[in-house]
């Protein structure tokens, strides 16, 4: 039997990073969590090898599913959300406290499926409008052309002779015109000029109905179901040239694209590689004693089992199944412990990491390593108003010395700590930033001391205001 096909997106980008190349590339974004990292980078690997195997074994070949273990603010939710972006995978990121039994008011687990299916649809759709931009924009050229310049009308009857050499005459000066027009138009000569477009606007039926089992589906027009029912309203407004070309090229690459190819593309793209984060996994744990119906944790248990074990969701796009959804489920278990999940969907999680607190050289790390770290960060923020932000070597230690001891002091944050303590101390930076153009601004660590010493040294504000 031949291969099983997996998306070209996932699949080539999954071909082309090895596990090592992952991690790297995670380390880029996340410090530390090497655990998190190597075991993620494996189940992304795991479904290029998976795409390698004939169909029939294949199909058995069942994704890992991991349970991350850790306090909040240590990168659980970062390195799925860049997995996610690595592969290029329909990714979503729910808790799992928003659900209850089926039954009781409140979200329906099969609400994940479906709205992944809508980001793959999404994906998919962005995808195929680059595809075909170029071709969508030089029909867009030719209509404004045509706003800007009618084409000539030929005469009726048939021209001989003299009208024959006079029409000839008449569509060759029209040519010419046009394309000088086209070359102004690409020079951006015409951009203060308007034109009379045609615009359509999408009627909304003034009721909504209930279409399928689940109370989710509520959401979904009539117009979905009898698209020709509701025809759109069309009036006629005056726009700018760059405006029309805009608007007119989003209709002419809405007619090159095929969505009935897009949905069966997206379907294939959530069933063989869409990842789902499920956060908060801890707070659906039951508790030993608890006494009456417990609508938002042990039965919510039971219907998210079915859905990470594998079985078909009906969407407005079709039928999709589960089987091969990676799920990523974190949680900090303080107060539970993964054991208190019910047996059948432990055993769905069959790998597990413990993800460690972050101390003060994590915090360092933090503040000046990834791409998108916090000082970089405010640095390009002050530099849109002509600021200047430099921190030195010492600032940087004691931005991270007094955020360990604050999460030391009261609740253990981890990284999100940084956030509360940056704004603090470059409160008055921000609030004057837009009278300091041109200043340079050096914060070091009598800076730092300045603006949150007296934080640091009361328990009282410290839990409060920090």
């Amino acid at each position: 039997m031949s291969p099983i096909v997996l998306p070209e997106a996932a699949a080539s980008l999954a071909e082309s990073l090895t596990p090592r190349q992952i991690v790297s590339e995670l380390d880029k974004y996340v410090v530390g969590q090497a655990k998190a990292k190597r075991a993620v980078a494996i189940a992304l690997r795991n479904r290029y090898r998976r795409q390698r195997l004939a169909a029939d074994m294949a199909d058995e070949v069942a994704p890992k599913n991991i349970l991350m273990i850790g306090p909040t603010g240590v990168g659980k939710t970062e390195i799925a959300r860049r997995l996610a972006r690595l592969a290029q995978s329909p990714f979503l990121k729910i808790e799992a406290s928003k659900f209850t039994e089926v039954g009781y008011v409140g979200r329906d687990v099969e609400s994940i499926v479906r709205d992944l299916a809508e980001i793959a649809v999404k994906m998919v759709r962005e995808e195929r409008e680059t595809e075909v931009r170029e071709k969508a924009r030089q029909a867009a050229e030719e209509r404004v052309l045509d706003l800007l310049l009618p084409p000539a009308v030929p005469p009726s009857p048939p021209a001989f002779g003299d009208q024959s050499r006079e029409a000839d005459m008449v569509r060759d000066h029209s040519s010419t015109t046009r394309e000088r027009l086209r070359e102004q138009l690409r020079a951006g000569r015409l951009d203060t000029k308007t034109v009379e477009i045609e615009v359509t606007q999408r009627q909304t039926p003034s009721f909504e109905i209930i279409a399928g089992s689940s109370v989710e589906e509520i959401g979904v027009n009539l117009r979905d179901m009898l698209p020709g029912f509701f025809p759109g309203k069309s009036r006629r407004r005056r726009v700018l040239v760059p405006d029309a070309l805009e608007q007119l090229a989003q209709e002419e690459a809405q007619k090159l694209i095929d969505m009935e190819s897009v949905a069966k593309a997206a379907i294939a793209r959530v069933e063989q590689a869409g990842i789902v984060f499920l956060d908060e996994i801890d707070k659906i744990a039951g508790r030993e004693g608890s006494h009456g119906p417990d609508v938002s944790r042990e039965g919510v248990q039971r219907d998210i089992l079915p859905i990470i074990e594998g079985t078909t969701v009906n969407t407005k796009y079709g039928m999709v199944r589960t089987d091969h959804v990676l799920f990523v489920a974190a949680g900090a278990f303080h107060v539970s412990k993964p054991s208190d999940l019910i047996p059948e969907l432990q055993g769905r999680f069959p790998i597990r990491v413990e993800l460690e607190a972050l101390g003060r050289d994590d915090f360092v790390r933090i503040l000046t390593e990834p791409k998108n770290a916090l000082l970089k960060q405010y640095t390009a923020l002050m530099a849109t108003e002509g600021v200047k932000l430099e921190f030195s070597p010492e600032a940087v230690d004691r931005i991270a010395e007094l955020a360990t001891l604050v999460n030391e002091r009261t609740e253990n944050i981890g990284a999100r700590r940084l956030h509360t303590v940056m704004e603090r101390l470059l409160d008055d930076v921000s609030f004057h930033a837009s009278e300091l153009g041109g200043r340079e601004i050096l914060i070091d660590g009598a800076y730092v001391d300045r603006m949150l010493a007296d934080i640091a040294r009361s328990d009282d504000l410290s839990r409060y205001i920090l």
